[in-house]
């Protein structure tokens, strides 16, 4: 992240208004839209609240009847659930006082509307053209839905207006091409589609314009902006651009443009982005750039050179194939931010750092080239650039001793180095003078088998990362007090460091994370500061009671993982103030006893797993409160009694339900097919009795294709890349692990291993996203459904050890992703019917079925005996006339192919002059070339 310094000029005409902005793209430009249009809206309320003071200006208290009833209009279009526009009642006669509204103070007339944030839902009412005085309209960052309306063009006193990050679709409306008052427009992060109306050329006032992300719209060319001379913001990520020719030159000519934002525009595929009469010099006034994510190569370098001038502030080249940076950039003396994160760059760092070593080594203060193939190491070189503040360089594959001038740099703050080969960290004394930096991440860096305690000398860390070191050693006891409610971060993780943690408590920030899971750190857990957010110690082998819980008083913690550990005793009945928590993961722990009432407490929680523990006795009423539960896990441990009817009424979001190896008895309750979000339903291996509910075909994910919509079970943690996502479910047979990278598609339905009875409910086959089904070890009987096949995307089908009698229905042959089938220890008949899948599989996942027949099983079946014949892969009982038939249409395809070819071939050469010669002179060489290795060859015979 850089800093840009932006000077704004509102109705104060004192002074302008300085504002230091750190950017954090993709957002740059709703941030610069917005920030301008509140503080212009500020500054003139308050200069309408000074004159408002005056009794003798004719001031008017109240608003008009008519944009009164239009406000109300578009109210009663809404759902309001955060209840912003409770004030907005008819009862409340003066809608100037209404939240968001404001009027102007002399004529009452309603001149903005600001609802930006108000968790709106709805469509935007036509009765808005009623406010024709309305020169500010905010909606952004709602729920709004539907169409923009084409008569918002009637508001030709607009000068701001802000409808992003909503859900409107349908085409832009030509019409907003009249509103020639225009400063700022901004439709971004929508669902709109069309292209980009011409008539956006009129709004030649127009000084910001964000289109990102609009939707799927196209633009033919840019010729539109041209006459907006005004324009100092423009942001169009994720628009294609790949048939603006010239589109350099039409920027070019935009004098006051300050910031262009083009992320993901496909500019790779622009045939011509210049013209040759713009390449001599430039002019550009832009200082921040964008350009990341279209496939740039490096000779875009050459139409670069008129967007870059002294005034560059921010450069962002990043998510390109760009295989190294020209010279030219080393002289942008203003040039303050650098990404080039994600490009294919093959270059060694010291030529890398040679070609930025102009006056551009002085201003720079962030340098951001991860994830490239950057060789070498460090360089004494890196001592120019006196300002640098962050150095991202993650990901590469440098090698070598890092510089010592590289600590010495002034003013570096944040460093991060992770992911390569490094060595020569510096000693502890040295360090001890280095307390400028503040956030060191050196990840997969090879930092081990000992502890780097100079890393103890930087006594202003805010952030620590050296995970996975190959660290095979004790902590410094001094370590976890070095910083005293300093550290936001600190991640130890995957090393093999031992011994106890003595102390989490001093070191931590609010808000602050901490992960040391997967090493081999042991004894009792104590002393956790009240100020974590995010508490990850799994996969070590920490033992005792978490009775620390009932000491984390504040709640701030929103992530407690403390699963593959060797913890016993009960979770304490202490649970209450953890109103934050979403995630509480216990699993593979001997955490036993009855689960405390308190648990239900935290209505934020969306993820509990409770996985392979010795818990007992029913699961508590009171977890109905949780109603944010997206996954519940209580598999693998002893819970008793009825499986809850509530979890299908109060839990609606749920799309993971694992029950599976309890002791729950009963029937499935009809309330879980409720559950129209749920992904992974599995209730094997309890005591479960009665017959599947028919209605398991609501379960909406298992019927529709594509991503399933609910999956945002980190949102608000993701900040701490913690994967919440994970399930151990039975997979063809053996337990197996699924995280969210392979989650996203997975549905699965596990009844297995119960006392279940009757027949298959054949409206389960409508179910025909589901993957896996397993109804093995059950008492079912009756046919396989005859429109199984239904289930096209069926990997695995387990259906043995039950009672189901007829035969294996034909369709199943069409069953083409199969790769999982079992069938055996049932009651079936006749023969198996042939396809690829159904003969590949062992002859053990159909046997114990006494008058099964067929491959692959060695039991004939009796036709077969009868007439010898044996039915081959591929045909099906009764179609063996077919074959002769198949046989035929093989010759004749094969020859109209033969015959197309042969006059394709000879009609080339019959009608192409040059390729005919060009073919026969080489026919002659290779006539010629043949003949001398048979000559050679039989001369050669003959002198043996």
């Amino acid at each position: 992240m850089g800093h840009l310094e932006i000077f704004i000029n509102t109705n104060n005409k004192k002074s302008p208004i300085k504002i230091c902005i750190y950017i954090m793209h993709p957002c740059v430009f709703i941030i610069f839209s917005l920030l301008f249009s509140c503080l212009e809206t500020t500054t003139a309320n308050q200069l309408a609240a000074v004159g408002g003071g005056d009794e003798d200006n004719g001031a008017v208290n109240r608003c008009f009847e008519k944009e009164k009833d239009a406000l109300l209009h578009f109210k009663s279009l809404l759902q309001d659930p955060s209840d912003r526009l409770s004030t907005w009642t008819a009862e409340q006669d003066n809608c100037c006082e209404w939240s968001g509204v404001t009027c102007d103070s002399k004529t009452g007339h309603v001149t903005e509307l600001d609802l930006m944030l108000c968790d709106l839902v709805g469509e935007i009412s036509h009765s808005l053209v009623n406010l024709t005085y309305l020169n500010y309209l905010n909606l952004q960052s709602n729920s709004f839905h539907g169409t923009i309306p084409a008569i918002i063009g009637s508001l030709t006193q607009l000068r701001s207006l802000y409808l992003g990050y909503n859900n409107l679709n349908g085409t832009i409306p030509r019409s907003i091409g009249s509103l020639t008052q225009l400063r700022g427009l901004s439709l971004s992060y929508n669902s709109l589609y069309g292209a980009i109306p011409p008539e956006f050329g009129n709004l030649t006032n127009l000084e910001w314009l964000s289109l990102s992300y609009a939707g799927m719209c196209r633009l033919e060319n840019l010729e539109w902006l041209s006459p907006l001379s005004h324009l100092e913001g423009l942001a169009m990520d994720g628009i294609s651009l790949a048939k603006t020719n010239h589109w350099v030159d039409v920027i070019l000519s935009l004098p006051r443009l300050s910031l262009l934002s083009l992320d993901g525009c496909e500019l790779s595929q622009v045939i011509y982005p210049y013209s040759s009469s713009f390449l001599n010099s430039s002019s550009s006034s832009i200082q921040s750039l964008y350009l990341e994510n279209n496939s740039l190569t490096s000779s875009m370098y050459r139409w670069l050179f008129t967007l870059t001038s002294n005034k560059l502030h921010i450069l962002d080249l990043s998510g390109n194939m760009l295989d190294g940076i020209p010279k030219y950039l080393g002289n942008l003396c203003s040039l303050v931010s650098l990404r080039f994160n994600r490009n294919s760059a093959v270059v060694t760092f010291p030529d890398f750092l040679n070609n930025l070593s102009g006056c551009t080594s002085r201003s720079l203060q962030l340098l951001d080239a991860s994830n490239n193939q950057i060789t070498r190491s460090l360089p004494d070189e890196i001592q120019k650039f006196t300002s640098l503040t962050y150095l991202f360089l993650s990901t590469n594959q440098l090698k070598g001793t890092i510089s010592k001038k590289l600590w010495e740099l002034p003013n570096l703050k944040y460093l991060d180095l992770s992911e390569n080969s490094l060595h020569g960290f510096p000693s502890s004394d040295y360090m001890s003078n280095r307390s400028h930096i503040e956030s060191i991440r050196l990840s997969s860096c090879k930092l081990g088998p000992l502890f780097p305690k100079w890393i103890q000398n930087l006594k202003n860390l805010t952030s620590i990362e050296i995970a996975n070191n190959g660290i095979s050693d004790t902590i410094p006891l001094e370590f976890w007090n070095s910083w005293p409610s300093r550290l936001t971060f600190l991640n130890l993780s995957s090393n093999n460091i031992s011994g106890k943690v003595p102390d989490l408590s001093s070191n931590f920030d609010n808000n602050s994370a901490i992960d040391l899971s997967s090493n081999s750190f042991d004894g009792l857990i104590t002393n956790v500061s009240s100020t974590v957010a995010l508490l990850n110690l799994s996969r070590n082998k920490f033992s005792g009671g978490i009775s620390f819980l009932c000491d984390v008083v504040h709640g701030f913690l929103v992530i407690l993982d403390l699963s593959h550990n060797f913890l016993s005793g009960q979770i304490p009945d202490c649970l209450w103030h953890f109103k934050e928590l979403k995630v509480l993961n216990l699993e593979h722990n001997n955490l036993s006893g009855r689960l405390p009432a308190s648990l239900g407490s935290m209505i934020k929680l969306e993820a509990l797993d409770l996985y392979k523990n010795d818990f007992s006795e029913e699961f508590p009423l009171s977890v109905k409160n949780c109603t944010s539960l997206k996954s519940l896990n209580l598999g693998a441990n002893k819970f008793s009694g009825n499986l809850p009817v509530w979890i299908g009424e109060s839990l609606s979001g749920l799309y993971v339900l694992m029950l599976r190896s309890n002791n729950f008895s009963g029937s499935i309750p009809l309330q879980l097919c409720q559950l129209a979000s749920l992904q992974i339903l599995d209730l094997s291996v309890n005591h479960l009795h009665g017959t599947i509910p028919s209605c398991l075909s609501n379960l909406t994910i298992m019927v529709q294709q594509g991503f399933p919509q609910v999956q945002n079970l980190d949102r608000g943690v993701s900040v701490y890349s913690y994967n919440v996502d994970h399930v151990m479910i039975q997979w063809q047979g053996v337990e197996r692990e699924f995280v969210r990278r392979n989650m996203v598609l997975l549905r699965s339905i596990d009844l297995s291993s119960n006392n279940l009875t009757g027949e298959i409910p054949y409206q389960i086959t409508n179910l025909d996203e589901l993957i896996a089904l397993n109804l093995s070890k059950n008492a079912l009987l009756g046919k396989i459904p005859w429109n199984i096949s239904e289930m096209k995307n069926l990997l695995t089908l387990d259906l043995s050890r039950n009672k189901f009698s007829g035969e294996i229905p034909p369709t199943m042959s069409q069953m083409t992703w199969l790769n999982y089938l079992d069938v055996s220890c049932n009651n079936l008949s006749g023969r198996i019917p042939s396809s690829t899948q159904l003969q590949s599989f062992d002859p053990s996942r159909y046997e114990g079925n006494l008058r099964l027949c067929g491959p692959p099983l060695t039991k004939k079946c009796p036709r077969d005996e009868e007439t010898g014949i044996h039915h081959s892969i591929g045909e099906s009982e009764g179609e063996g006339e077919g074959v002769d038939e198949l046989h035929i249409w093989f010759y004749i395809g094969g020859a109209i192919g033969f015959t197309i070819g042969f006059w394709i071939a000879c009609g080339a050469l019959l009608l192409n002059h040059r390729g005919r010669y060009a073919f026969f002179m080489a026919f002659d060489s290779f006539k010629d070339w043949v003949y001398v290795k048979v000559v050679v060859f039989i001369a050669n015979l003959q002198k043996r």
